[in-house]
């Protein structure tokens, strides 16, 4: 009997009395999707950051409106991110929300995570865009090349970003073989057989109630 058909049975007979008392366990749901959208937050706060304090510094009479403005709303963006990290990890440090649906939002790869990274693609995407069309246009009187360049990687990692997570939505809906497991275990969550007790499956029934207080005494 493989490991998921040996974790099944026991947490479909759990009751859903039990579920409503582990709260801190939901916050550790589906560990593999939590840790790529907790990656991806990372690295949109160290690439906006970097990027928004790079044309800050770099500021000039000649060209400093657009490097001011593009440097701003990376910076900006950055800290959006940032903020929802923090508010994530504040709200499941202080055990204030007690409705699944509400976890499930603001956890690691809950449904905030989404449209962070979303409102993420756009804006980014819109300022290379931005930038790339006033670089083109005949204004003055040759286009500046750092400004079309800076345009040109925006709206590419805009379009990255937004790609990802299309793919990435396909995959939780359960269109890609390798995340149909995820998918089922968020199907498990609605119906009340949390995948947040398959770490106590293969213990017998006697042990189930013994076992999930002493994982949420340790947590």
């Amino acid at each position: 009997m493989s490991q998921g058909e040996a974790q099944a049975p026991p947490g479909r007979g759990l009751p859903p009395d039990m579920l409503a008392e582990q709260v801190e366990l939901w916050w550790s749901q589906q560990p593999r999707r939590s840790a790529l959208c907790f990656a991806v937050a990372v690295v949109l706060v160290a690439a906006c950051g970097a990027g928004g304090v790079a044309l800050l510094s770099s500021t000039s009479s000649r060209s400093g409106e657009w490097r001011l403005a593009t440097g701003t709303v990376l910076c900006l963006l950055g800290l959006l991110v940032l903020v929802k990290q923090l508010m994530s990890s504040a709200v499941q440090d202080m055990n204030c929300i007690r409705q699944p649906h509400h976890v499930a939002l603001l956890r690691s790869g809950g449904g905030a995570d989404t449209l962070v990274v979303l409102l993420s693609g756009l804006v980014v995407l819109a300022t290379g865009l931005t930038l790339a069309g006033l670089a083109a246009t005949p204004s003055p009187a040759r286009p500046l090349a750092a400004m079309l360049s800076v345009g040109i990687g925006l709206a590419v990692s805009g379009s990255l970003l937004l790609l990802g997570l299309l793919l990435y939505q396909v995959g939780v809906s359960g269109h890609c073989p390798p995340l149909r497991a995820a998918a089922s275990s968020a199907h498990g969550d609605h119906s009340g057989n949390g995948s947040i007790f398959s770490i106590s499956g293969q213990f017998s029934a006697g042990q189930r109630h013994e076992t999930t207080s002493s994982i949420a005494s340790l947590i």
